[in-house]
């Protein structure tokens, strides 16, 4: 069964006009614990987008939050972030 909250994230995202994103469903790897209580998700995303160019690690993933805030922490209860500028070579 898909994750439905995946293609929302993608949705979302889209706005970062990025040449790679790859995002992961990891919930399965927290099932039992208090925090996969009640359909939330354990998502990890690669992000390679030119609109982190000069940034800082911390202004892209708080920009990347900025996006999804309102997902977060439910549905979404983890988002493990891997983002980069394009120049910058392999997240």
């Amino acid at each position: 069964m898909t994750n439905p909250h995946l293609e929302l994230v993608r949705e979302r995202l889209k706005v970062l006009s990025p040449s790679i994103l790859e995002i992961e469903d990891e919930s399965h790897l927290h099932a039992g614990h208090a925090g996969s209580q009640g359909g939330v998700s354990h998502l990890r995303a690669t992000i390679v987008a030119e609109s982190f160019s000069n940034q800082p690690m911390i202004a892209q993933h708080r920009l990347v939050y900025d996006l999804l805030r309102d997902l977060i922490p439910y549905p979404i209860h983890v988002l493990a972030l891997k983002t980069r500028a394009p120049s910058k070579g392999n997240p």
